[in-house]
C-alpha cells in the first residue's frame, strides 16, 4: 500500500490540477490539450476529478491531514463552471458523489474533535451548485436525462454544444437516486431526489412486461428501447445496484419490490451459474451473445447485499480463475473463457465484490485473491508516476491512462480487504458505497423525507423470496462466518476455465456418441465432386455459393429423402462443426508484438502484431532483432531491387497483389532477417479490426525461415513516420514485449465486437455452416488443394447458426465459440506470470518525453473503443 499511497503523491506532483494522471508521460490530462478519445474523455470536466473522487479514500485509509489538505485544494482551486460537455452520469458518480462523500466524512471528522474544525458544509455547497448545473439535463418529456450536459451552458443552447442526443444507456439514467437523494437529505432542497425518482420510475414503467428485464438502451424522448438486450454489465449495471442500496439507504419499499422482482427475472434468464450471459428481453430464454463484459464482475457483490450467496461465490470464482489465466480480467470474454475485448483498464468491480464476498464469509481464501490482486498490479501495471491500464492482458503492454476510480475504488477495496478493524477510525457499516465506492451515511434515511413516494404497490410479480425482502442487508449478521461454506460451494468450479478447454484433439468418430457414420464424411468432402453434392442432396444438405464469396452448407431434414437420410444429414453437419472446430484451434496463433527500440522510443512503443501461420513461431524462436527498411518493390511481388538495402534488416512490405508466402520467400532471398507486412487498407487499426493472421500458400512453406508479422495501417504507419524523421528505426519483433521502459507506452485496443452462436444451436434440424474465405483470390487463406473445400478458412473461423440466421464473414478468431471448443492462445501471459522471462537485458537509452505526433495519433483511436455498439464501457 506504500507504493500504491505514493502513486497518489504523484498526482499533486505531476498532474494537479488536471483531471487525471497520465503515468506512462509523467503529466496531466487536460480536455482539449491531449487527442480527443470520444466518449470516454466525458468524465472529465476540467475539476481536477481524480483529487475529487479520492477524497474519501484518504480517509479510509486514516490520512486525515492529507485530506483536510486536499479539501481546501478543492475549494481554493476547483471551478465547476467551464465552458465543457461532460457525462451526466459520470459526473454524478465521480463528482458529485466525490463531494457528498467528502462531505460525509468531513462531518464526521469535525465531530470527532480533531481535524476539519474548521469546515462549515463548504463541500456541501459546491455539491448543490454542481447538482443544479446537472438539472436541465432531465428537461424531457420522459424524466430521462440527456447523456451530456455543458457545465456552464447547460442543454439545447447553441453555444452548449449537446442536447441534441436521443438515447441514454439504462444506467446513465437509473445511477443518480443515491447522490440526488444524498444531496436533498443533505441540504433540505427536495427537487434533487425527485428528479431522480422521475427517471426510475419511467424505465421501471418502460421493463419488458413479461421478462421484467430492461435492455442496454432508450430513448430518452420516447422510451422505446434502442437496444433490446439485457444483462448485468455494461449499460444496465448500476442501475439494478441502486434499486437496492436506494432502499437501503432511504428505507423506501418499492426500491426492494423493484429490485426482487428484476432480480428473479435475472436469476431466471440471465444467470447460468457460473456465467452471467445477455439475453433478449423480449425473448429472455435467446442469449444474445456468448461473451460478459468486466462490468458484471460487481454482481457477487451485489448478490452478497442481496443474501444470495451460493451464486456470487461461484461466479467469482469464475472470474477469478479468468484473472489467473490473463493477469487481468480482460475487457471482454467469451463463454468459453478466451479474450474478445483485450484491455483492462484497472477496473475495480472485481476487488469490490472479493471485499463482500471476505465480509460475508469470513473466508480467508479471499484475502489470497486480495492479494494476487495486488501482486498483479505492481508487477505488471505499477510504473514510475502510477499505475498504467493494460492495453493488452496477453502482450503486456500498456496505455497511457490511470483513470480516477483507481484510486476511488480499486485502491480503497483492497485497502478494507485487508484492513483490521483498529485500522479504519470511523465505523464502516455506518455507511453505504455508492457505485464509485463514496460512503454515505445511513442515517440519512431519516433526514428531510419529504420526497413523495410513486409506485409503491402496484404491478409487482409475488416472489418467493421471504427470507430476504424486507432484511436490510449488513455483512455481519447475514451470514456466518464459516470459510467452509464457501469452500464448499468453490470447490465443484476450481477447474471450470481450464475444462472448458479439450484436453487433445477428439476425433471425428469418437465425438459421435451414437457410433453411427453418415455415408458421407466431412473430412472427406469436397464441393468439386459430383457424387458428393449428391449425397448431400439427399441428406437434405444444400451447398449455396455466396456473392462475397463464402459458401454455406445449410440442412433442412424435410427435404431429406428419407428420415434416415435426414439423420446422416444432421450428423454430417455435426461433423463438419467438429472439423471446423479443431481446424480453427490447430490455426489460431496469439498476437505477436513489434517493439521500437532505437531512439527516441527505447521500447516504450509496442504494437500488436498479427501472427503467420509460416516461419519461425516467436513464442518458441528467440525474438528478432533489426533495423527495418521498406522492400522495392513495396508489395514484394516479384524480385527486390533494392536487395542491398534490405540484407540483414527487418523488410517492411504492402500486404496485396499475392500471397503472404511469396512476399516472405522474396525478401528472405534478399537476405532479410524478418518481415513486417502492412495493411493496404488505409485506416485499419488493431484498435476497431479483429486479429488478422497470415495463411500459407496451400504448399510447403518449410522453406521459410524468417519471422513474419502483420501491422494494420494505423500500427505501420507508426513506423513508416518514424523512418521518415529518424530514418534509422530497429524493432524487436516477439511473442510479448520484452524489457519495455515502463515510463511510455502505447495506448488502447478494443476488438470488434462479433457474437459467435451457442452450441445449442448446432442440433437444430435445421442448420447452417458458412465456409468462409474472406481473403481475396490473390491472398486465399484456404489452406487445401484446389479442388477441395476447406471448412475454415484461416483469418476467420466458420459461423455457424440457425438456418434463419445470417453468419458475420468476419468472425474474430478471439471470439468463436463452437461446441465448446478452447484455444489456449493466452497461455503465453499465464507463463510470464509464473516465471520472469530471460530475454537479453537491453538497455535502449535514456528516458525521454514521447513524440507529440505519436501519441497523438494514438490517442485518437481510443475513441473507438467507447463507440463500440454504445456499451458506454
Amino acid at each position: 500500500y506504500k507504493h500504491m499511497y505514493k502513486r497518489y503523491g504523484h498526482i499533486a506532483e505531476h498532474a494537479y490540477p488536471a483531471d487525471e494522471l497520465m503515468p506512462l508521460t509523467c503529466r496531466g490530462r487536460v480536455r482539449g490539450q491531449e487527442p480527443s478519445r470520444g466518449d470516454v474523455d466525458d468524465a472529465l470536466g476540467k475539476f481536477s476529478l481524480t483529487l475529487i473522487d479520492s477524497l474519501d479514500t484518504l480517509v479510509v485509509l486514516n490520512k486525515t491531514k492529507e485530506f483536510e489538505d486536499a479539501v481546501r485544494k478543492v475549494l481554493r482551486d476547483v471551478n465547476l463552471d467551464n465552458d465543457v460537455v461532460v457525462s451526466v452520469f459520470e459526473t454524478n458518480i465521480r463528482v458529485l458523489g466525490g463531494l457528498l462523500g467528502g462531505h460525509s466524512l468531513a462531518i464526521m471528522l469535525k465531530e470527532k474533535g480533531e481535524y476539519m474544525q474548521w469546515y462549515n458544509d463548504e463541500l456541501l455547497q459546491m455539491a448543490k451548485q454542481l447538482g443544479y448545473k446537472l438539472l436541465p439535463a432531465f428537461n424531457t418529456t420522459s424524466g430521462l436525462p440527456y447523456p451530456r450536459i455543458n457545465l456552464k451552458f447547460g442543454i439545447r443552447k447553441p453555444e452548449a454544444r449537446t442536447g441534441t442526443e436521443t438515447d441514454t444507456c439504462t444506467a446513465c439514467a437509473g445511477t443518480l437516486i443515491l447522490e440526488f437523494a444524498a444531496l436533498s437529505r443533505f441540504t433540505g432542497a427536495t427537487i434533487f431526489e425527485e428528479y431522480a425518482r422521475k427517471a426510475l420510475d419511467f424505465l421501471w414503467e418502460k421493463r419488458q412486461r413479461s421478462s421484467n428485464l430492461v435492455g442496454v438502451t432508450i430513448n430518452i424522448h420516447t422510451g422505446d428501447w434502442v437496444r433490446k438486450d439485457s444483462g448485468v454489465g455494461a449499460g444496465i449495471d448500476s442501475y439494478y445496484e441502486y434499486l437496492l442500496k436506494a432502499y437501503v439507504l432511504l428505507g423506501d419499499d418499492s426500491f426492494l419490490e423493484r429490485f426482487n422482482t428484476h432480480y428473479d427475472a435475472i436469476m431466471r434468464y440471465i444467470s447460468q451459474p457460473p456465467l452471467l450471459l445477455d439475453v433478449h428481453i423480449h425473448k429472455p430464454m435467446l442469449n444474445a451473445r456468448t461473451w460478459m463484459d468486466a462490468l458484471l464482475a460487481f454482481f457477487p457483490g451485489l448478490q452478497v447485499l442481496k443474501g444470495d450467496i451460493r451464486p456470487a461465490i461461484e461466479t467469482h470464482e469464475m472470474l477469478y480463475q479468468v484473472i489467473k489465466k490473463h493477469n487481468f480480467l480482460p475487457e471482454a470474454f467469451t463463454t468459453d473463457f478466451r479474450v474478445h475485448w483485450a484491455q483492462h483498464p484497472l477496473r475495480p468491480e472485481f476487488a469490490e465484490s472479493t471485499y463482500f464476498l471476505y465480509k460475508a464469509t469470513g473466508d480467508p481464501y479471499y484475502l489470497e485473491v486480495g492479494k494476487t490482486l495486488i501482486e498483479n498490479l505492481n508487477k505488471y501495471a505499477r510504473v514510475p508516476c502510477g499505475f498504467a491500464a493494460m492495453k493488452d492482458v496477453r502482450t503486456g503492454s500498456h496505455e497511457d491512462r490511470m483513470d480516477s476510480f483507481f484510486l476511488a475504488e480499486m485502491f480503497k477495496y483492497l485497502y478494507l480487504l485487508f484492513a483490521d478493524k483498529e485500522d479504519i477510525i470511523f465505523d464502516i457499516e455506518d455507511y453505504i458505497f455508492t457505485t464509485e465506492a463514496h460512503l454515505l451515511p445511513l442515517w440519512l434515511s431519516t433526514t428531510n423525507q419529504r420526497v413523495s413516494k410513486k409506485n409503491t404497490t402496484s404491478e409487482y410479480t409475488e416472489l418467493d423470496d421471504s427470507n430476504f425482502d424486507w432484511t436490510c442487508p449488513n455483512t455481519q449478521i447475514l451470514f456466518p462466518n464459516d470459510p467452509l461454506y464457501a469452500q464448499s460451494i468453490r470447490e465443484p468450479l476450481k477447474n471450470v476455465v481450464d475444462k472448458s478447454c479439450p484436453r487433445g484433439i477428439i476425433r471425428v468418430e469418437e465425438s459421435l456418441r451414437s457410433g453411427a457414420k453418415p455415408p458421407l464424411r466431412a473430412r472427406d468432402f469436397m464441393a468439386t465432386n459430383p457424387e458428393h453434392l449428391e449425397i448431400l442432396k439427399k441428406m437434405g444438405v444444400s451447398l449455396i455459393h455466396l456473392k462475397d464469396g463464402r459458401v454455406q452448407l445449410v440442412q433442412h431434414a424435410i427435404q431429406a429423402a428419407s428420415s434416415i437420410d435426414a439423420e446422416d444429414g444432421l450428423r454430417f453437419m455435426q461433423e463438419m462443426i467438429e472439423l471446423s472446430s479443431q481446424q480453427q484451434k490447430e490455426q489460431q496463433l496469439p498476437p505477436r508484438a513489434v517493439q521500437i527500440i532505437s531512439h527516441p522510443f527505447f521500447g516504450r512503443v509496442v504494437l500488436t502484431a498479427g501472427p503467420a501461420q509460416f516461419g519461425p513461431d516467436l513464442s518458441k524462436h528467440k525474438e528478432t532483432r533489426g533495423f527495418v527498411a521498406i522492400s522495392k518493390p513495396y508489395n514484394g511481388c516479384s524480385e527486390l531491387t533494392n536487395p542491398e538495402a534490405v540484407m540483414g534488416k527487418i523488410a517492411l512490405i504492402q500486404r496485396g497483389q499475392c500471397m503472404f508466402a511469396e512476399k516472405a520467400r522474396n525478401i528472405q532471398n534478399a537476405g532479410a532477417i524478418g518481415g513486417i507486412v502492412i495493411d493496404d487498407n488505409e485506416g485499419s487499426s488493431s484498435d476497431t479490426a479483429p486479429l488478422f493472421q497470415m495463411a500459407g500458400d496451400g504448399k510447403d512453406t518449410d522453406d521459410i525461415k524468417i519471422p513474419m508479422l502483420f501491422l494494420f495501417s494505423k500500427e505501420g504507419s507508426i513506423i513508416l513516420d518514424a523512418i521518415r524523421e529518424y530514418e534509422e528505426v530497429e524493432v524487436l519483433l516477439s511473442d510479448k514485449a520484452k524489457d519495455r521502459d515502463p515510463e511510455m507506452e502505447n495506448e488502447e485496443q478494443p476488438s470488434s465486437e462479433n457474437d459467435s452462436q451457442s452450441a445449442e444451436q448446432i442440433a437444430s434440424r435445421s442448420q447452417e455452416i458458412d465456409l468462409v474465405d474472406q481473403e481475396s483470390p490473390e491472398e486465399s487463406s484456404v489452406n487445401s488443394h484446389p479442388e477441395s473445400l476447406s471448412p475454415v478458412d484461416t483469418d476467420s473461423a466458420a459461423s455457424v447458426s440457425s438456418s434463419e440466421q445470417d453468419s458475420n464473414p468476419t468472425e474474430n478468431h478471439e471470439t468463436t465459440s463452437l461446441d465448446g471448443e478452447c484455444t489456449d492462445l493466452d497461455n503465453q501471459l499465464q507463463e510470464q506470470s509464473e516465471t520472469e522471462e530471460d530475454s537479453n537485458p537491453n538497455v535502449w537509452g535514456k528516458k525521454v518525453q514521447p513524440i507529440d505526433s505519436i501519441l497523438a495519433d494514438w490517442n485518437e483511436d481510443i475513441e473507438a473503443f467507447e463507440m463500440m455498439d454504445k456499451d458506454e464501457l
